[in-house]
């Protein structure tokens, strides 16, 4: 017998669910004392707990320090399926319940700003209308918040920008299009209306950014950086669609956003496009999951909504 088959035996036939909660909880707190307390176990009995685990896995898990322990390259990795295999046991659960009290499932999305104005409602409406009792939860937030989160089996899929390098080999990532961005301002701005404007123009204005662990933001501070150094007068940052809008109603900002998000509230007079091509930013926008088999009935017919929403907005 292999080694690695030596080692998937022990699993299925030893590897607790409480072991995997110790594992986590240690990895958590960097300590097994405060991890057995909140799990409600004596400290002898989660040593030896993480012993056990070591023992099967055939690795050492965490190193001892003066301060606690901190997990291994080992440990991260066992952790993070730890973290996978209770996100999948929780999932079932609340599909089972779901089901239960008469829902058709259950999808957790994280959604970026590129697709929370048009095509994550639109695939939501179309999720609903074939199946009305399906329960979606929708979490808003930045690639860096919130791949941990689809990694971990927290969220289903994640809706917008795809990354552009991170995490390709353990997601899929399917492109539903291509989106620019533009800069977008009130109408009350000065620069509204004007004609192509070059950067001089627009530098003494303030902007709306998004934050700087975004892609994005890095590519906006390149390029400040090869404009003498631009700095500008005001920064916001926000990755929140109507806090952007009511500031750029409100002040003479300048926001950047993708062209999907904002084309809605141009086209309705609420805000205005700065006729300024920004030489950045343009990037593919679709979804990232964990593949086929990590989604339940109503994740695999809401990447179906998606595509069909996605498609009705690539079609003049």
């Amino acid at each position: 017998m292999t080694r690695h088959s030596r080692i998937v035996d022990r699993a299925i036939t030893r590897l607790k669910l409480r072991q995997l909660r110790l594992l986590v909880a240690v990895g958590q707190y960097g300590s097994i004392q405060n991890a057995s307390r909140e799990l409600q176990i004596s400290q002898p009995a989660a040593t030896k707990l993480i012993q056990d685990l070591e023992l099967d896995f055939e690795v050492k898990l965490f190193e001892r320090t003066n301060r606690g322990v901190i997990p291994t390259a080992c440990g991260e990795a066992l952790i993070r399926h730890g973290k996978l295999i209770i996100a999948q046991v929780s999932n079932a659960a609340q599909e089972l319940d779901d089901l239960t009290e008469g829902n058709s499932g259950r999808v957790v999305i994280g959604t970026l700003l590129a697709a929370a104005t048009r095509l994550l409602p639109n695939a939501i409406e179309s999720a609903l209308a074939e199946r009305p009792n399906v329960a979606i939860k929708v979490i808003e937030g930045t690639n860096d918040a919130l791949m941990p989160a689809l990694l971990s089996g927290e969220i289903d899929m994640i809706v917008g920008r795809l990354p552009a390098y991170r995490h390709r080999t353990r997601l899929v990532q399917e492109k539903f299009f291509d989106d620019r961005v533009v800069a977008i301002a009130g109408r009350q701005h000065p620069l509204a209306g004007k004609k192509s404007l070059p950067f001089d123009r627009i530098k003494p204005f303030g902007w709306i950014l998004p934050p700087l662990e975004t892609t994005l933001r890095r590519q906006v501070d390149q390029f400040f950086v090869g404009q003498d150094q631009y700095v500008p007068p005001v920064v916001l940052e926000s990755v929140s669609y109507l806090t952007n809008r009511s500031l750029l109603q409100a002040r003479d900002l300048i926001g950047l956003m993708p062209d999907h998000v904002a084309s809605h509230d141009v086209e309705s007079g609420l805000l205005v496009e700065i006729d300024w091509v920004a030489p950045f930013g343009n990037g593919p926008v679709g979804v990232s999951y964990r593949g086929p088999d990590s989604l339940s009935p109503a994740g695999t017919a809401f990447l179906g909504a998606l595509r069909h929403a996605a498609k009705a907005m690539r079609t003049p």
